[in-house]
């Protein structure tokens, strides 16, 4: 029994090293977040005057647009990403968990933006690409309601309820170009305001010292 109290103890004690990590250890990635949200929501505004007619381009612009956008955003991010390694906390578990889950959303966005682009293609249906914009929304809800476990943070509930709740909206505004601006100004909201907020409150690059910081304010490994 006495090695059975000692395991339950460790366990009950690494959950707790665990949720402090989350409160104290800086959340990084805040400029990723600001430039996806940035170049995709100006992607989204230059559709959406391609359809309005307010710029004078072909019927095909979005198709150059939107990967157009994809290959700025890949190298922005990659610079981004390198620089971030370099970072105090980088390879604490809050941030590789958070890093995880947005990865994970960003290759999801890719593989089903690829996905609908060939039912498009194959069905000659280009509405079905008007689901896009609903999911992106609701996968980064998910991206945020897994920093929210991780950091305790009340804002980045909110930040996911928002993003959920405007996933709904972009249902509603289907059909019409308005769906586009919807679009551009949740990106807005719910990638560049947080991911700037994000950037605030980073801790500095490494220089000699390395790890992450502890409840007692000290930086360690």
């Amino acid at each position: 029994m006495t090695e059975e109290i000692k395991a339950i103890r460790d366990d009950i004690a690494f959950l707790r090293a665990l949720a402090e990590e989350g409160r104290q250890t800086p959340m990084l990635g805040g400029g990723v977040l600001a430039a996806a949200g940035t170049i995709f929501g100006l992607a989204s505004l230059a559709h959406w005057a391609t359809v309005d007619r307010l710029l004078a381009a072909p019927p095909i612009a979005p198709l150059v647009i939107w990967p157009g956008a994809g290959v700025i955003f890949a190298i922005v991010a990659r610079a981004l990403l390198r620089q971030s390694r370099g970072k105090i906390g980088a390879k604490a578990s809050v941030n590789r968990t958070t890093s995880a889950a947005w990865s994970a959303v960003g290759w999801t966005i890719l593989a089903i933006w690829m996905a609908l682009m060939a039912m498009s293609y194959r069905t000659g249906n280009w509405a079905v690409m008007e689901v896009f914009p609903i999911i992106i929304l609701a996968l980064y809800g998910a991206a945020w309601a897994v920093a929210a476990a991780m950091t305790h943070k009340g804002w980045m509930r909110l930040t996911a309820g928002g993003c959920f709740t405007a996933a709904i909206v972009m249902g509603l505004l289907a059909g019409t170009p308005h769906m586009l601006l919807a679009h551009a100004a949740g990106l807005a909201l719910f990638a560049v305001v947080p991911g700037l907020a994000l950037m605030r409150q980073e801790p500095p690059e490494m220089s000699g010292r390395k790890g992450l910081q502890g409840a007692d304010g000290q930086f360690r490994d």
